[in-house]
């Protein structure tokens, strides 16, 4: 006989296979960025490694192009760009995580004994009101998976909200496993951090770190990693206000089991990154990857697009290589893969830009544009960098290098899209400025000075908003090296 969830993965399959050929042609579907077959895709899960693939699964819901009763998606990937839906490992069954508004939450995913193991949040309400525990997956070949018979293995320590304890992220230091969750208590945002020999019995270490009043009322998807000697603990916060996606840098002692950190950083300002996770690969590149959204709770929050007309929503940004640089400032830049999509190069040097000029791009709707701005013969006030414009449409990028800012805005990106991002660019330091700028069908991912200051938001433009150009006001723009590429597809 089968079991519940085999009967509930067969279910969901099924729905996968009316709508996903359809789906697939869709005029919205980026061209290089990982979305679902069909449905609701959110936060990246378990992302690993293992036996010679990349896996990514991923909060998904089959049945609607909304946020629905979460499973797990999956796909396989040589590259991270290029990828094989699988089957989905993990769907609602069970009574600790087998409701319409719960499921299967975000977790993560470590190899033990040779196996697969997924490590997730169950969420059920049985008329008490929603209960948040910590459950265990396992597959020996990483693609058909058991639920642990004894779940869940992690309940919310006494004292602690058992609505707001969820999204394991787990680690392996010396020979013990080590989780870390969000949630919160009394009002303040806090990590908790538990340890284990097995991955299924653990214990309840310590606070691991929490809000010191500024820094939200929940974390959400904490992820906590080493970078040389230094600690990263990343979270995405409730309750304030625009900050999405946080760092803290700082030292961990795993006698105490406390992270003291000492900076605070943003690991993107655009409008649209959310609970990214991190994982070592065979090239021992720590990579991180976020769901390309925001959620209602955010100040410039309209709704979830218009992709939901086509029966698909959401989608993960481009693969990003995590350093931390010599200041402890986390760096992002995109994966190294992303070049070997490039086609049409474009190139040029020493220009001088007083007024208007456009970008030759080989494709003007997916592009990979990189420029070096030399600061010292730069007079200009600011430098817009307008994208898939057309004459009443644009996504501006502006440079403002008199009050050293960096805005994304998208208010006249299309119809449909609002909010401008913002951020400080420090530029004392420097004598020049390099931006690079990804642009898919439906998305724009700015990185500049290596990967310190980043943006990342969506937009939804037509095809015929295919003009991309540069503006300079107040003086003029040196730029002393400056390349385009168009990017191939490989998303289907």
């Amino acid at each position: 006989m089968k079991d519940r969830m085999q009967v509930a993965l067969e279910k969901a399959q099924v729905e996968i296979e009316k709508t996903r050929d359809a789906v697939a042609n869709a005029p919205s579907r980026q061209m290089y960025h990982f979305m679902p077959q069909q449905g609701w895709l959110n936060d990246p899960n378990g992302l690993i490694y293992f036996r010679g693939h990349y896996h990514f699964f991923y909060q998904y819901n089959p049945y609607d192009s909304f946020w629905g009763a979460m499973h797990w998606g999956h796909a396989v990937s040589d590259d991270m760009l290029h990828f094989e839906y699988l089957p989905v490992a993990l769907a609602p069954s069970e009574p600790y995580d087998d409701h319409p508004k719960g499921g299967c939450f975000s977790g993560s995913a470590i190899e033990h004994d040779g196996k697969l193991y997924l490590l997730y949040t169950g969420s059920a309400n049985h008329g008490h009101g929603f209960v948040q525990s910590q459950c265990v997956a396992y597959s020996d070949d990483g693609i058909h998976f058991t639920k642990y018979e004894h779940n869940p293995v992690v309940r919310a320590p006494e004292g602690y909200d058992v609505t707001n304890f969820r999204d394991p992220k787990v680690w392996k230091h010396n020979d013990t496993y080590y989780m870390v969750c969000g949630t919160s208590k009394n009002g303040f945002a806090q990590a908790l951090l538990f340890q284990s020999a097995n991955l299924l019995q653990w214990r309840f270490v310590s606070v691991l770190a929490e809000s010191r009043g500024e820094l939200g009322t929940m974390w959400e998807c904490p992820d906590f990693f080493a970078i040389g000697d230094r600690y990263v603990l990343v979270v995405s916060p409730m309750g304030v206000g625009e900050r999405k996606t946080i760092y803290l840098v700082g030292d961990m002692d795993y006698r105490t089991g406390k992270f003291d950190y000492h900076k605070i950083g943003e690991v993107d300002w655009g409008c649209d990154y959310y609970a990214p996770q991190t994982f070592v690969d065979h090239q021992h590149r720590r990579i991180m990857v976020a769901w390309a959204n925001a959620w209602e709770w955010m100040p410039w929050w309209k709704d979830w697009g218009p992709t939901y007309q086509e029966h698909w929503c959401g989608a993960f940004t481009i693969p990003r290589e995590v350093t931390l640089t010599s200041d402890d400032t986390l760096s992002c830049k995109p994966i190294v893969e992303v070049e070997h999509l490039r086609f049409g190069k474009s190139s040029f040097t020493n220009l001088l830009i007083s007024d208007s000029y456009q970008i030759p791009t080989a494709d003007s709707c997916a592009f990979d544009l990189n420029m070096i701005l030399d600061l010292s013969q730069t007079t200009a006030k600011r430098i817009i960098l307008s994208l898939r414009g057309d004459s009443s449409h644009e996504t501006r990028l502006i440079l403002d290098l008199e009050q050293s800012t960096m805005c994304l805005d998208r208010s006249r990106a299309d119809n449909w899209s609002n909010g401008v991002s913002r951020s400080l660019l420090p530029l004392t330091q420097y004598k020049q400025l390099s931006i690079r700028v990804l642009v898919d069908t439906c998305s724009v991912e700015v990185f500049a000075l290596d990967g310190t200051v980043n943006h990342s938001c969506n937009i939804y433009p037509t095809v015929e908003q295919n003009t991309n150009r540069i503006q300079v006001e107040g003086g003029v723009a040196f730029i002393s090296s400056m390349e385009s590429f168009g990017l191939k597809r490989c998303i289907k």
